[in-house]
C-alpha cells in the first residue's frame, strides 16, 4: 500500500505535539491513546512537547515512546520551536501531526503545513473559551479560529460542548467532530480492603456517608458553591462527612479555609490535597459530587462512576450526557438545588446507591472504555490518509451519535 507521503507500508506514524506534559486530563488521555496501541505493530506513536517533559513524559518513556521537549518558555521562542517542529516533522516524514490544545494546535498545524506531506488533526479539549481581558490564551484561540480553516484535516473535540462552544467561536464547522475520551476499565476496580484503609486513613468510620469531590483549586470548579452545598446538607444529616481532593485543596489554601470556617462545619470536611491514588480514593466515597460551572469532558465523572459510585453532577459541559440516568444533574451555580440533590441520594440509601453505582459502571464500559475511543481515533486516521471524504463530518458517520 502507498501512503500519501510516498512511503510503502501499513504502519500509521502519528506525531503528537502538546503544550507540555504534566498530569492534566489531555496529557492522560494521550498517554492512554498510545497505550491502547502498544503491541500494535500497525500505529507508531511519538510525542513532542513544546515545554517540558513532566511527569506523563516520563511515563511515555518508560512504555519505550520517543519524547521530545523542546523547552518553549516564553513568546520570544515560538520562531524557534517552529523551525525546530518543522525540521523534526520533516525528517520524521510522519503520516498525522495530531496536536493537543490551543498553542500546539497553532503552532503544530503551521509547523506541520510547512515541513511535510501529513494529515494534521486538531485537537479541542475545553468548553471555557476565555472570553473577557487580554491573554495570550485568548489571543491564540482567536487565531485558530481563524486559521482552522486552512491548518488541519479535522478537529477533534473531546465533548459535544467543546464544539458548539468552538463553533460559534468561528471554528471550521466543516471539519469538527466529537470523539469522547477513553478510560482503561481495568485501572478501575473497586477492592473493599483498600476502600476500607482509605477511608480509616482519612478518619471516616462505617457509618458515615461520605461525599466526595475531586479537582485542582480553580474557580471554573467552583469549590464555594460545593462548600455551600455541603453546608447545608451537614446541617441537616449528622452522619454525612466531605472528602475534598485536588492540587491545592490542603490547611494552606487561605480562601477555602475561610469558606470552612464561615460553614461552622469545618470538621466535617477532609483536605486531602493532590494524590496519585485516585481510584482508591474514589472506592472510598459513597457518592461523588461535579459542582463545576465549566467543564469540558468531565473525566473525573467517568472516573467515578467507573469505580461505581453514584454521581450528583452540575450541567457542565458533557456531564449530563455522561451521567444520564445514573445519578443526578442538576444547574449550574445553584448551592441550594445542589444541596437537594446530595441529600436526596442520601436518603435513597446504600442499596439503591449501589443499584445506581451498578449502572453507571457499566455506562462507562459501554460509550467510554479506551477500546471504544481508540478505535474511532483509528477510523479518522484511515479515513484521513486513505479515504476521499470532503469532510470529517461527511465520513464519520455515526460516531458522533
Amino acid at each position: 500500500m502507498l501512503k500519501p507521503n510516498g512511503r510503502d507500508g501499513d504502519t500509521i506514524r502519528v506525531l503528537h505535539i502538546i503544550i507540555g506534559l504534566n498530569i492534566g486530563g489531555a496529557e492522560l488521555m494521550l498517554k492512554r491513546l498510545i497505550g491502547s496501541h502498544e503491541g500494535n505493530n500497525n500505529y507508531i506513536h511519538s510525542v513532542i512537547s513544546l515545554t517540558t517533559l513532566g511527569k506523563v513524559g516520563v511515563l511515555l518513556q518508560e512504555m519505550g515512546v520517543e519524547v521530545r521537549a523542546l523547552g518553549m518558555r516564553s513568546a520570544l521562542d515560538i520562531p524557534r520551536v517552529i523551525w525546530q517542529l518543522v525540521r523534526l516533522i520533516s525528517a520524521a516524514r510522519v503520516d498525522i501531526v495530531q496536536t493537543w490544545m490551543y498553542h500546539a494546535d497553532l503552532l503544530g498545524g503551521l509547523a506541520a503545513r510547512l515541513g511535510g506531506n501529513c494529515k494534521v488533526i486538531w485537537g479541542v479539549r475545553c468548553s471555557a473559551i476565555p472570553q473577557s481581558g487580554p491573554s495570550m490564551t485568548k489571543t491564540v484561540v482567536t487565531l485558530c479560529s481563524w486559521m482552522s480553516h486552512l491548518l488541519p484535516d479535522a478537529i477533534v473535540c473531546c465533548a459535544e460542548s467543546a464544539r458548539v462552544a468552538h463553533a460559534k467561536k468561528g471554528y471550521d464547522q466543516s471539519k469538527m467532530i466529537v470523539i469522547a475520551n477513553g478510560y482503561m476499565m481495568g485501572h478501575f476496580n473497586r477492592n473493599p480492603v483498600r476502600r476500607q484503609k482509605i477511608r480509616v486513613d482519612f478518619g471516616f468510620s462505617d457509618d458515615d456517608v461520605v461525599v466526595g469531590i475531586v479537582g485542582r483549586f480553580d474557580p471554573l470548579k467552583d469549590y464555594k458553591n460545593f462548600v455551600c452545598a455541603a453546608t447545608l446538607v451537614a446541617s441537616n444529616i449528622n452522619y454525612v462527612k466531605f472528602l475534598m481532593i485536588g492540587r491545592g485543596i490542603n490547611a494552606e489554601n487561605n480562601q477555602l479555609k475561610a469558606w470552612l470556617y464561615e460553614s461552622g462545619l469545618a470538621h466535617k470536611f477532609v483536605l486531602a490535597d493532590e494524590r496519585s491514588d485516585i481510584p482508591d480514593c474514589l472506592s472510598a466515597m459513597d457518592i461523588f459530587c461535579l459542582s463545576s460551572s465549566k467543564e469540558g469532558f468531565p473525566n473525573v465523572v467517568c472516573e467515578a462512576m467507573a469505580m461505581s459510585v453514584p454521581c450528583v453532577a452540575t450541567d457542565a459541559g458533557d456531564a449530563a450526557e455522561i451521567v444520564a440516568d445514573t445519578g443526578i444533574v442538576i444547574e449550574t451555580s445553584d448551592s441550594i438545588a445542589l444541596a437537594g440533590a446530595l441529600q436526596s441520594m442520601i436518603n435513597i440509601g446504600v442499596a439503591e446507591r449501589s443499584r445506581l453505582g451498578r449502572l453507571a459502571r457499566l455506562r462507562i464500559e459501554k460509550n467510554y472504555a479506551i477500546e471504544i475511543t481508540s478505535s474511532r481515533f483509528e477510523v479518522l486516521y484511515k479515513q484521513l490518509l486513505y479515504g476521499s471524504p470532503s469532510a470529517p463530518s461527511d465520513f464519520f458517520g455515526g460516531i458522533n451519535e
